[in-house]
Parts: structure tokens; C-alpha cells; sequence
């Protein structure tokens, strides 16, 4: 079912869209059968969970961690992970930083922005990371690249909310892309859209997708 599940959302998402499989809380077997379909993209939101998979998993597969992330644990992830979507504070950007240039790595971040309407929801405000953008700190970091944007809407039925919080983001996108990055080929990601909205997201301009439960069908959480 997982198989078919798959083949229709990426016969559903353009080209030009990155499709990022969420298999958190899903078992190793899951994810074989569909990078066996071809797909090398997945994404999971605890360290613990990501770093046991990647272990036992082929190594040519792009791991992104889309959940928040503690300071902590970036070291764990630090040696392998493709992207890092949920970077909500200079200190944490700091800390991914010290890590990457100890593996001799440059790790590709997004910043994220909290466009929902509730609290519950990590990110920055648009002056925050204007600030952090500035910070002298952030201009002298060599081991982290900022690759866009992400952000997660309100969980509601409300489908106008849902394409002005994603509007939001994508506004926020372009500010920072003309501001601080406009000669940076590398900031093109906009990651908005899980399993509820995703083609509303793409719609409004996403480049990238977090798509779970419409592939693997409902977690399970013990």
C-alpha cells in the first residue's frame, strides 16, 4: 500500500519540488521498499531515531531533520545529515557550526520562521533572523550554509489561513534572498507542506515538501 501511496504523491509533485519521505516512528523496512522504488530522500525529526537508521541504512541515502533540534545533539548528526531544516536561533547555528568544521564539513541549514498561529510551533520572527543575519557571529561562521527558508502552517481545515501563512514564508523568503543573499545561488529552499497541505504549499510556491503519514499511512506512537 506504502508503495502505491508513494508512487501518487510523486506523480502529484513537480520537478522542480523536492519530495522529502518523513519515516519517523516508521521501521527500516518501510523506508527499504521505497528507496527501492528509487526514492533517496527521507526525513525524520528526532536525532536518536535518525542517527539508528542511518546506521543500518544505505549510506547514499540525503537524511534531513526537519524536527526541532537541541544544541545537545547536533553533534550526533553532525558526521552525515544532508540538511537541517529547523534552525530557530543564532545559538543553536552557532553550535551546528563548531560541529560541522570538527567533520570538516559545511552543513546546509534552513531557517526556520513560525507563520502559524500556534504557540506550540518552533521558529523565528522575520526581524530575528534579520538580526542573526547581521550578527557578527553569523558573518563569521565558515562551516554552515544557508540554503532558504521553512516553516509549518496552522493544523487546521481552513484552507485561506493555511495559503496566508504559507504566503508569509514565502514573502520572508524573497526578503532575505534580496537583503543578504542575493548573489547566493545556494538560497533557493523554500520547505513548506506535509501530508495535510502539501499541495497547497507547492501551489504557493514551495520547493520542498515533508510528506509522511500520505506515504506511510498513520503513525503509531507507543
Amino acid at each position: 500500500m506504502q508503495i502505491e501511496n508513494f508512487k501518487r504523491v510523486q506523480k502529484e509533485i513537480p520537478e522542480n519540488v523536492t519530495l522529502v519521505a518523513v519515516s519517523k516512528t516508521k521501521p527500516v523496512e518501510d523506508i527499504l521498499a521505497v528507496y527501492e522504488e528509487g526514492h533517496k530522500i527521507f526525513g525524520e525529526n528526532k536525532v536518536q531515531e535518525l542517527v539508528r537508521k542511518y546506521e543500518v541504512l544505505p549510506k547514499d541515502i540525503q537524511w534531513h531533520l526537519i524536527g526541532h533540534l537541541q544544541r545537545n545533539k547536533v553533534k550526533y548528526i553532525a558526521p552525515f545529515v544532508h540538511l537541517i531544516h529547523a534552525v530557530d536561533s543564532l545559538k543553536l547555528l552557532k553550535e551546528i557550526n563548531k560541529q560541522a568544521k570538527k567533520n570538516d564539513r559545511i552543513i546546509s541549514c534552513l531557517l526556520q520562521f513560525h507563520i502559524a498561529k500556534e504557540d506550540s510551533k518552533f521558529g523565528m520572527t522575520l526581524d530575528t533572523a534579520i538580526e542573526l543575519l547581521k550578527s557578527d557571529d553569523f558573518l563569521s561562521m565558515q562551516n554552515i550554509s544557508i540554503e532558504g527558508v521553512m516553516g509549518m502552517a496552522t493544523n487546521t481545515d481552513d484552507e485561506e489561513l493555511i495559503r496566508e501563512e504559507f504566503r508569509t514564508l514565502f514573502n520572508y523568503f524573497h526578503v532575505l534572498k534580496s537583503h543578504f543573499f542575493k548573489f547566493n545561488d545556494a538560497f533557493k529552499e523554500i520547505s513548506m507542506g506535509m501530508s495535510g497541505d502539501y499541495l497547497i504549499a507547492i501551489e504557493e510556491g514551495s520547493t520542498i515538501v515533508r510528506v509522511g503519514s500520505a506515504i506511510f499511512g498513520e503513525r503509531k506512537y507507543l
